[in-house]
């Protein structure tokens, strides 16, 4: 298999740590993209993957899976032991439904804040993003705002649980994790309150495979 990506950014850390969950990093070689250069914007990538984002898993049969939760998916079942999409309808459920929160409420405005409200990955990127209408910083604002809600969100939910779907780690708690990742990235601090959120953090810090990803 090979894997297209970057390193150290937050949405191909989501799948190096799923690897790093399922031991199948020595499976992999890992083809670097050049984000800032808006490498994955160019018609060879966008032959691979036409959404232009990163990562992308290739099988080895030639087949492209794109967009993290579906490559989760895909390397958590290969071994038929789905330790971080569930196995019981009941946890594929509520591990998806926190897995969609993770994205819609917290990573997902963290990169329209970066990408929109500031000047993100550098010049070479800026023909890519919206048009520069007027209103174009405030959205960014706003989704800080989203975010910052969505830390919150997720605050009240550890508090009562030790993981983002329930007893065990999953999926959202790579994309939480990755989510708050990004907002540092972005000058995005967690509200000083938030501490059950700031605690589970420091507990994912110190995952094997969050500390020492594929």
């Amino acid at each position: 298999m090979r894997v297209f990506d970057i390193p150290g950014f937050p949405n191909p850390l989501r799948v190096r740590i799923v690897l790093a969950e399922k031991n199948l990093s020595s499976q992999v070689e890992f083809v670097k993209v050049d984000l800032p250069a808006a490498e994955h914007k160019q018609p060879a990538f966008l032959s691979i993957n036409p959404t232009g984002t990163v990562p992308v898993l290739q099988l080895d049969d030639g087949t492209y899976i794109a967009e993290c939760t579906a490559i989760t998916e895909y390397l958590d079942n290969l071994d038929a032991n789905p330790v971080l999409t569930g196995r019981t309808p009941k946890q594929k459920a509520i591990i998806h439904m926190m897995q969609k929160r993770a994205e819609s409420e917290l990573i997902d405005p963290v990169g329209i804040y970066f990408h929109h409200a500031t000047p993100g990955l550098g010049s070479a990127l800026q023909a890519y993003k919206r048009p520069d209408w007027e209103g174009r910083t405030a959205w960014g604002e706003r989704e800080r705002g989203r975010a910052i809600a969505g830390m919150r969100y997720f605050d009240g939910v550890l508090s009562q649980q030790p993981y983002v779907a329930g007893d065990a780690f999953s999926m959202p708690d790579i994309t939480v994790w990755a989510g708050l990742l990004f907002a540092g990235f972005a000058n995005i601090t967690i509200p000083e309150e938030c501490e059950a959120l700031k605690a589970w953090r420091s507990r994912i810090d110190e995952r094997p495979s969050v500390k020492n990803p594929a």
